[in-house]
């Protein structure tokens, strides 16, 4: 769906052609929700773009910005958390969102749904005089700001998540808080890949390198510029919270082993020794063709006498292993 609206000291106008929307006097946005290949085809048409940015936008490349003679393109990432195939793994889902900006006219184009693009847009069928009496440069910067302001929405809730894993790791980790760990150092990732590319192409508006860009308006996308360092320095962050939950999940995982593999050798070491009685009396020698041929078999009390100093034995190594705090 485009939408082409012109707006500026005298209001906001709407309009169905898009050649009637660039030629009318005020600064002239187009934008582009969902858009089909015929809609960006018209657009390429209307504003003389270059195909190549089209297909940029279609294609969902990395973030990045690039000067023409007549116009500066921008391409960033909407992005947000959408649910995976578990209940509690969650997955970075990205929208490509193409800004075309000229001297008097700024287009918009999305691969997807844009709800931050669309609260700006609505923002300016309003009437928000911040927006109306400014060019298309402010007007591109308001839809970066955004974006990004989003970032930080997407960033608090895995905080959120981060908190969650951290006491389940302290309380009683299990296999899926490993799978909680890996899925979040994914997003994280996932995040990083977006958020490092916008900051490279908003520095380049920062910069105030193309001359669409006003020196006036510079400082604004400067603010944006620090958001996304911000970010990137967020990102870091929390992904070295979740290393630092995976190891202590990996801790207590290992000192969970130890303490069976402890009491399992604790176990094996009192049975040892009644091990080596019972395979002792179980020697098949005839009383009776020596005297030294276990003469005690013959005795009456041999039995209980043999049984009663196997448990005599067990219990003093158990009474011992536990006052050492092994068991």
């Amino acid at each position: 769906m485009i939408s082409a609206v012109v707006y500026g000291g005298d209001g906001v106008t709407e309009y169905d052609d898009l050649g009637a929307a660039r030629d009318a006097d005020g600064t002239t946005w187009v934008h582009a929700t969902d858009a089909t290949s015929a809609e960006m085809e018209a657009i390429a048409d209307a504003f003389d773009v270059h195909p190549l940015t089209i297909e940029d936008v279609r294609n969902d490349v990395r973030a990045k910005t690039e000067e023409f003679a007549d116009y500066t393109f921008l391409l960033v990432k909407i992005a947000a958390l959408a649910r995976g195939e578990t209940s509690f793994a969650e997955e970075v889902v990205t929208t490509a969102v193409g800004l075309f900006l000229g001297d008097d006219w700024v287009v918009s184009v999305s691969t997807g749904a844009a709800a931050p693009v669309d609260r700006v847009l609505r923002a300016v069928q309003s009437g928000d005089e911040r927006l109306l009496q400014r060019g298309p440069d402010f007007t591109a910067y308001r839809i970066l700001d955004v974006i990004v302001d989003e970032y930080f929405e997407l960033l608090d809730a895995i905080e959120d998540q981060i908190e969650r894993i951290e006491e389940e790791v302290v309380a009683a980790p299990d296999r899926e808080t490993l799978d909680r760990i890996n899925s979040t150092r994914r997003e994280l990732l996932s995040i990083r890949k977006q958020i490092w590319p916008a900051r490279e192409a908003v520095g380049v508006l920062a910069r105030g390198d193309p001359d669409q860009v006003h020196e006036e308006t510079e400082k604004y996308y400067r603010d944006v510029y620090d958001h996304l360092v911000q970010l990137a320095d967020l990102t870091e962050t929390y992904r070295d919270l979740v290393a630092g939950s995976r190891d202590i999940y990996l801790n207590a995982l290992s000192q969970s082993t130890n303490e069976v593999m402890k009491t399992l050798t604790v176990v094996a070491t009192i049975f040892i020794p009644l091990t080596f009685v019972a395979g002792v009396y179980g020697m098949n020698f005839d009383p009776g063709a020596s005297p030294y041929n276990m003469p005690e078999l013959g005795w009456s009390m041999g039995y209980p006498a043999v049984m009663l100093g196997m448990a005599l034995m067990g219990t003093i190594m158990l009474v011992h292993f536990r006052r050492r705090g092994y068991l």
